[in-house]
């Protein structure tokens, strides 16, 4: 089956950006659609769940999400995350942000999967990860990226609390991190 990307061009740009496009595509019957269709290109990110050793805790992120206070939630717990910089190394980009927002010197992560947030709309990806630190890797404040006027404050989950707190997650990445730890470090 084939597709044709044709006329695109951006209706919106900002922070982030709208891509409108005529595309036709073939269907599973053996005919074609052509149809208008706006992606909202947002860029790739990255996400971590992390584990401090020590204390068998989950290290969450809790701060202000514009979007989500459209429906009356404005802090999430999320795992921490970030927005990859143009010709970044998503491991790289998931050091930097886990510094950023927790302070804590990553030394290695495991690259868990790759998946769209949203593949109806946008064309963001996210290359989740994880790791496992020490206390001793945690050697500057954290809080996130002043310039970025970003307010993140650190909060951690002991593992066995996952099970009852996870159906309280908002936040569609957090959700699949635990959903991946509980199959593959609780049940084994």
């Amino acid at each position: 089956m084939k597709y044709i990307i044709k006329d695109e061009k951006i209706v919106f740009k900002d922070h982030y950006k709208m891509v409108k496009a005529t595309i036709t595509y073939d269907t599973f019957s053996g005919n074609q659609i052509n149809t208008e269709r706006l992606a909202f290109e947002r860029g790739d990110s990255v996400a971590i769940l992390v584990l401090e050793k020590e204390t068998q805790s989950i290290l969450l992120t809790n701060q202000f999400r514009y979007p989500s206070c459209k429906n009356g939630e404005g802090w999430l717990l999320e795992i921490p995350a970030g927005s990859l910089e143009e010709n970044e190394n998503p491991e790289d980009c998931i050091k930097r942000e886990v510094m950023e927002e927790l302070g804590y010197k990553l030394k290695t992560a495991e690259l868990l999967t790759t998946f769209y947030t949203s593949p109806g709309a946008s064309t963001e990806r996210i290359f989740l990860y994880y790791s496992e630190i020490s206390i001793k890797d945690k050697i500057a404040k954290g809080g996130g990226n002043t310039e970025e006027n970003e307010d993140i404050q650190l909060i951690k989950i002991p593992v066995s609390e996952i099970i009852s707190i996870i159906y309280e997650m908002k936040d569609a990445k957090t959700i699949l991190a635990l959903q991946w730890y509980l199959i593959h470090k609780i049940s084994t």
